[in-house]
Parts: C-alpha cells; sequence; structure tokens
C-alpha cells in the first residue's frame, strides 16, 4: 500500500509538518493513532470540517487509526484563531447536544468497527474536572508567554482584545494532545493550517515532558485560488446537516464552483482517482462543465447519499438543462395565499423582509420566469396553475413552492 503521505500531498492535502522526514518514515513503519479536533459550537458541521474529514478518511483507509477529539471542554473557550472578539458562551447542555448531533455525521466518513476503528472523545471527560492551580504547575509552566503572543492565532488579536480565559486555549489544547498521547497512544495531531500555533504547543509540550513521539500536520484550508475561503452562501455557512443547507442548495454550490477552483475541489473532497480528475479538469472551455457536475455529484453522494445527490442532479437538468421533470425538485409547503416577501424568507433565500424586499426592488426575484418588482406581490392561485410555482433569484436559484 503506498505511503499515505505520497497520497495526501498528490491530492494537495499538505501544509506544514513539524518533523518532515520522521512522519513519512513514521507513516511507513507502523499504523499511527492520530487525532483531529472538532468544537462541537453548532448541532452540525460545516464545509470548514470537510477537509478534516477528508484527511482522517484517507489516513484510515491507509491503515491508520483516526481519534476525534470532540472540544466539549475546549468549545466552553472557543479558539480565538481568525475571531475579530470572543465567542459567544455556550451552556454545557448546547455543548453536549451538539456532540450528539455532529457523531452521526461523522460516520458518514470513518468506519468504528473492526481493524483500525475510529475512536471518539470528549476532552470535557478530563478538562472539566482540572484543578487550575495544579494544572499551571504541571502544564502552564512549559509555556512562554513571549511566544505564544507571536503566535497568529494570538498576535491578530492583540489591538481588539484577547482575554486571560482565551489565552488559556492553546494550553487546553496542547494539553488534549498529552492526554491522547499518555492514555490513546496518539502520536500526531492534525489540522487545518489555522491551528498551526496550537499544534506546536501541544507537540512541543510532550517533548518538553520527556518523550520523543509528538508530531504535527497542517492541511491546506478549503479556498479559491484567491485565497478566499469557499463554503459560505447568501444564507450563511454551507452545512452538512441536510435541515440546514438542502442537498439541493449543497448540490447547487458546487456545481458553480469557478472553473479555476474546481480541479482542486475535486482533488480535496471527493475520492475519484486524480487521473480521471485531471482529465475532466483539463479543458478550458465549456467543457469543464462536465468536471463540475461530476463534482457536484459525488461531494453531495459523500455527504447525503446517493438518492439525494441523484435527486438534485435530476432537479438541476429540469431547470438548466431542460431535462427531465420539475417533480424532481425539493419543494417547499406553503399555506394559502402568501406575500412575495414571506415566500422569499420562507425558502430561506434571506432570513428577513427587509433582505426580501431589497431583492424585489432591485429586480432579482422571478416567479414563473415572470418577473416581479411589487414588494407587495402575492402568491394566489393562479401562480400554482401547475400544482406548484417557481420562486427564483436570479439565474441560479430555484426553489419549487407547493400549496
Amino acid at each position: 500500500m503506498a505511503n499515505v503521505f505520497d497520497i495526501l500531498d498528490e491530492r494537495g492535502y499538505v501544509e506544514q509538518l513539524t518533523h518532515p522526514e520522521e512522519i513519512k518514515k513514521l507513516f511507513e513503519k507502523e499504523s499511527v493513532r492520530f487525532y483531529i479536533g472538532i468544537d462541537p459550537t453548532a448541532d452540525s458541521l460545516h464545509v470548514g470540517h470537510f477537509i478534516s474529514l477528508m484527511v482522517a478518511s484517507h489516513m484510515q483507509k491507509a491503515g491508520h487509526r483516526p481519534i476525534i477529539l470532540m472540544g466539549g471542554g475546549t468549545a466552553v473557550i472557543g479558539d480565538p484563531s481568525g475571531k475579530t472578539d470572543m465567542r459567544k458562551m455556550l451552556t454545557v447542555e448546547n455543548i453536549n447536544n451538539n456532540v450528539t448531533a455532529i457523531k452521526k455525521q461523522i460516520e458518514k466518513f470513518l468506519k468504528f468497527e473492526g481493524e483500525n476503528a475510529a475512536i471518539i472523545v470528549n476532552n470535557a471527560d478530563w478538562l472539566r474536572s482540572l484543578k487550575y492551580i495544579d494544572f499551571m504547575r504541571e502544564i502552564g509552566v512549559h509555556f512562554s508567554v513571549n511566544k505564544m503572543l507571536a503566535a497568529e492565532c494570538y498576535k491578530n488579536r492583540l489591538d481588539t482584545g484577547l482575554t486571560f480565559f482565551e489565552l488559556g486555549y492553546m494550553l487546553m489544547q496542547s494539553y488534549d494532545f498529552l492526554y491522547l498521547h499518555d492514555n490513546y497512544g496518539c502520536k500526531l495531531q492534525m489540522g487545518g493550517n489555522d491551528q498551526w500555533s496550537n499544534i506546536i504547543g501541544g507537540v512541543d509540550l510532550i517533548r518538553k515532558i520527556g518523550h520523543d513521539d509528538s508530531y504535527g500536520f497542517t492541511f491546506k484550508l478549503l479556498t479559491t485560488k484567491e485565497g478566499k475561503k469557499m463554503g459560505k452562501t447568501e444564507n450563511g455557512a454551507l452545512w452538512l446537516n441536510p435541515e440546514k443547507t438542502s442537498p439541493y442548495e449543497f448540490y447547487q454550490y458546487w456545481r458553480n464552483v469557478a472553473d479555476e477552483d474546481i480541479e482542486n475541489v475535486m482533488k480535496l473532497l471527493t475520492f475519484m482517482d486524480i487521473n480521471e480528475i485531471k482529465e475532466l479538469t483539463k479543458y478550458k472551455d465549456e467543457r469543464i462543465n462536465e468536471a463540475k457536475k461530476r463534482a457536484a455529484f459525488e461531494i453531495t453522494k459523500l455527504v447525503h447519499g446517493e438518492e439525494a445527490a441523484k435527486q438534485a442532479e435530476k432537479a438541476t437538468q429540469a431547470l438548466f438543462e431542460g431535462k427531465g421533470n420539475v417533480d424532481t425538485m425539493e419543494s417547499i409547503k406553503v399555506d394559502g395565499d402568501v406575500s412575495i416577501v414571506e415566500a422569499i424568507v420562507l425558502t430561506g433565500i434571506v432570513s428577513s423582509k427587509g433582505q426580501a424586499k431589497t431583492l424585489i426592488t432591485q429586480g432579482a426575484i422571478s416567479v414563473n420566469d415572470e418577473k416581479i418588482d411589487d414588494i407587495n406581490y402575492m402568491l394566489t392561485e393562479k401562480d400554482f396553475s401547475e400544482g406548484y410555482a417557481i420562486l427564483r433569484k436570479g439565474k441560479k436559484v430555484y426553489y419549487k413552492l407547493t400549496r
């Protein structure tokens, strides 16, 4: 079997390694226990977590054992990386509910039975019982505040304000690695490149205490060619939960990825063969659309299942290619006559009536291919003469309304 490092490198995941040569050799010699952390700040994962799950899956397929650490303890603080202010405090009950919901999503990517079965742990089990003075004597003594404040995760917050509470995040995450190293035989922490400073903290802590088998590995974040994070829609994050982001909307997001980004998306978010990806993405004309269709289908299938992917594909064909039947579209039920403003909010195109009115005045809304410019327009029986009404925003966002 190929060294998993070569697989990850070829597909474009690899960003930074604490000990490059040692890590490559480690993958060749043994089954490595590694961990990836997820802070359960919502009851669903979003596209920002997608890369982590793909990396964990590739590692497991290559014979290594994933430990998925749910940050039930660290979520109380919140990682300050990339934040302009302190994260909203969550209750323990909120966090526990989020952990339960997220576990179900992870099972789509990893196997939890058999050889090298994945393990899920919750750092609340050891962090919440820590005694402050004992912890600071044992762990805090190994951290230089000067070095911490120079780290990217903290440096960017010094102008706007960084709480002492948040300053402790690096210590907590580093202690997680130490705990997993000592109790689960975990040698490697993996995470997005925005976690580099925190990962180094854990690697160094373990080595300062007297071990020499701790390593860190960061992978690339999902970004466009211009470096902008992907996975944001007009409705907010692109969630992996179908109740938050429908399979149709999820499919459409990947179907409309920019031409120059589609090869990277296929390498990072599908298990398609590299040669097939290169063949599909070599075109610079309209033929690149075949790659987009394939990517949208494969990614939606991975997250929502093959049946949902087929339905989303059929709905897209019906609307954009004149194929299939509009009956394949996901429908949203409205009660009786409804105002166009209410219908827009109901679909989730925007979250407020004020935003809906703005779209109408901008000429961005159509019903059954007729542009609507009256903010007081009512959807009545005549709009549902075919048994449904098609509400459209712009050229690419469609919703099927039924009564």
